[in-house]
């Protein structure tokens, strides 16, 4: 049987994620969607305010969407939707998960990937971040919670753009690319997004795309030194040149950030895979997301490969092109991580 899509929809209290939930629900876009409404966790508040009952719930609504409300394990509520699927109890083509307002995205991507059951029923397909334009500068300075959200985002989206003016919506905007420059961000004010963008995305795909907002390269790229520059004086240059820039612009200073590793020559698998072993054993809760497109010397075909915290996956990816430009670039998403030993650590694993 093929494997259940699923999607994580994220942001912070009072973002719009149940205006875009509903709005998922109700469209005639041909679609059963199971939604989980995950509360659990010691952090929820919205508990006592929305359901006083607290026994979890299925209601099968008139157009084949489910909603499931779960105060308890995620991974049980998961296997339970997937059992009646595989019954015939309940029909649905997908699965949204709408986090609370105040949830760690991470621990939630991770039980597709850690738990058997779940990993052999469902494919994870993104984290969907809605944000308050007309709030989130201020959650973003005070919660961690919110740079987390954004941080895990395969796809963000600003509802109340209407409500600040385009100067603020820019910064914001900067911001956000600086914190997370692999999700794309679009609008959803009232709940109005396009589902293509919602759904099928692959955010969590092995695939050869390797979406970084391009004005977050050249932001990067405006701090390289002259041509030149060996590579490795170019490199750390650009590195502590980039994050002076990004700290003192607008003033915020955001735990969770963004880097990028690129380099055109091949890696040595063997010191590579040590590395990144010895990256994930020490830093891996702080991990966020990462994801690489890598050149191995010797190799034919590309390597893919991504993580979440611990949890990593890699394959094989397509073969390089006769005329193509040899070469890897990985992304970092964490929180406080040391660029400079990633950065040292990873020109030490190159031929």
């Amino acid at each position: 049987m093929a494997l259940i899509p699923a999607t994580i929809l994220t942001g912070f209290l009072g973002a719009g994620k149940t205006t875009l939930l509903n709005r998922l629900l109700h469209e005639d876009h041909g679609q059963r969607i199971a939604v989980i409404e995950n509360e659990f966790g010691e952090e929820n508040i919205d508990n006592e305010i929305l359901v006083q009952d607290t026994r979890e719930q299925i209601v099968e609504m008139n157009n084949g969407c489910i909603c499931c409300t779960v105060r308890g394990d995620l991974i049980a509520a998961l296997g339970q939707l997937a059992q009646k699927q595989r019954s015939g109890e309940l029909k649905f083509d997908r699965v949204v998960i709408e986090t609370t307002g105040l949830a760690n995205p991470g621990p939630v991507a991770q039980t597709f990937f850690m738990d058997e059951e779940i990993a052999t029923s469902y494919l994870l397909d993104g984290v969907i971040t809605i944000v308050d334009a007309s709030n989130a500068m201020q959650q973003l300075d005070k919660f961690e919670e919110a740079q987390r959200q954004v941080g895990f985002a395969d796809r963000l989206f600003l509802s109340k753009s209407d409500l600040v003016s385009k100067d603020q919506l820019t910064l914001l905007e900067t911001r956000l690319r600086r914190i997370n420059p692999r999700a794309p961000v679009g609008r959803a004010n009232f709940g109005n997004a396009p589902i293509a963008e919602i759904l099928d995305i692959r955010g969590f795909n092995l695939n050869d795309k390797l979406d970084i907002d391009p004005d977050f390269l050249k932001a990067e790229d405006a701090h390289h030194c002259d041509d030149h520059c060996d590579h490795d004086h170019e490199h750390h240059h650009h590195e502590h040149g980039h994050d002076h820039a990004a700290h003192q612009e607008g003033g915020h200073t955001d735990d969770i950030a963004a880097f990028v590793f690129r380099s055109n020559r091949a890696f040595d698998p063997a010191r590579l895979e040590d590395f990144i072993g010895q990256l994930i054993q020490m830093y891996g809760p702080r991990m966020l997301r990462y994801k690489g497109i890598l050149w191995m010397e010797g190799a034919s075909r590309k390597v893919i490969f991504q993580g979440v915290h611990q949890t990593m996956g890699s394959d094989l990816g397509a073969p390089w092109g006769s005329d193509e430009v040899r070469g890897s670039k990985i992304v970092f998403i964490g929180q406080s991580l040391p660029r400079p030993i990633f950065t040292e650590g990873l020109e030490q694993c190159l031929v």
